[in-house]
């Protein structure tokens, strides 16, 4: 396979569709004629609910990701294929929802600052004032919505208001303390991710660490999910545990949950951004390398 240098245009192929013989075997001399020289690619065919997955990185030095497109449209349109192009070279632009705990943000602009994560943070947003000296510090716009049970609905009209005006493409919920309406939830399907402990439905409200260690709990984690009107229980894309011990301290608890909660976070922003996720009915396909 010939090498590309960066300079050449990137782009990835997602691609779903009903799953049958030969997707593959036209997929792929169909990208090989368009001048594509494929870098990645993985695939997977799920025998439940009759679906076919494709992620493939090519590089295109001939055409540009409209005339690419263009140039698969008889392609899709054959095999009945739901298919986009995505340009590697451009970041994803993430708006983040905080509350006060800040570790999930922190690791998040970190990981943005070196590159590790292939997203612009357009903004951060959130109900309390605590984190905007921190993000402020890092160059970031920072937006205040406070709300209460009375101003959810405005809050909310803000808050979707905002998404449109910083032009983003995916909501990072990082510990976002409020619970958003099913209307919201709705408009931002497959387009949010929200993390969480992994105790859940046990242990709900606050400390639940705490709770977790009064109970004797000897695994924590962290789930990472889309964000559905189905509190807490939309389609997973990553997860992660800890053991611990009786002599694991509560606090020491918490520490470990906030340092999985962050690592498991950041891993589904990326595979997000990296169009590596699709949405399977209530569940994720996740194709990694």
């Amino acid at each position: 396979m010939p090498m590309t240098d960066a300079a050449t245009p990137q782009y990835v192929l997602q691609l779903r569709c009903p799953d049958r013989r030969g997707i593959l075997a036209t997929v792929t001399p169909a990208l090989t004629a368009a001048g594509c020289d494929i870098r990645e690619a993985a695939v997977y065919g799920d025998p439940e609910t009759g679906s076919f997955f494709i992620r493939m990185h090519v590089a295109s030095p001939e055409m540009s990701k409209t005339t690419l497109e263009k140039s698969f449209a008889p392609v899709a349109s054959g095999f009945s294929l739901d298919a986009k192009f995505y340009d590697l070279n451009r970041k994803m632009r993430v708006l983040i929802a905080v509350s006060k705990f800040d570790h999930c943000l922190v690791d998040l602009i970190h990981k943005c600052k070196i590159g590790a994560l292939p997203i612009d943070i357009v903004g951060v947003m959130s109900n309390h004032r605590d984190l905007e000296a921190m993000v402020s510090w890092h160059g970031i716009p920072f937006h205040h919505l406070p709300i209460t049970k009375e101003t959810k609905p405005e809050q909310e009209a803000a808050f979707l208001n905002l998404v449109d005006e910083t032009g983003a493409e995916l909501i990072a919920l990082a510990r976002y303390m409020q619970i958003l309406s099913d209307d919201l939830s709705n408009k931002l399907k497959g387009r949010c991710i929200n993390i969480h402990h992994s105790f859940l439905p046990s242990f709900k409200g606050a400390r639940p660490y705490h709770q977790a260690h009064e109970r004797g709990v000897k695994i924590i984690g962290a789930t990472a999910h889309y964000v559905t009107a189905d509190l807490d229980e939309g389609p997973i894309i990553e997860q992660e545990v800890r053991r611990v011990t009786h002599a694991t301290t509560a606090e020491e608890m918490v520490e470990i949950g906030r340092e999985v909660e962050a690592s498991v976070f950041s891993r589904a922003i990326k595979w997000h951004a990296e169009h590596r996720v699709f949405l399977n009915g209530k569940k994720t396909v996740v194709l990694q390398r």
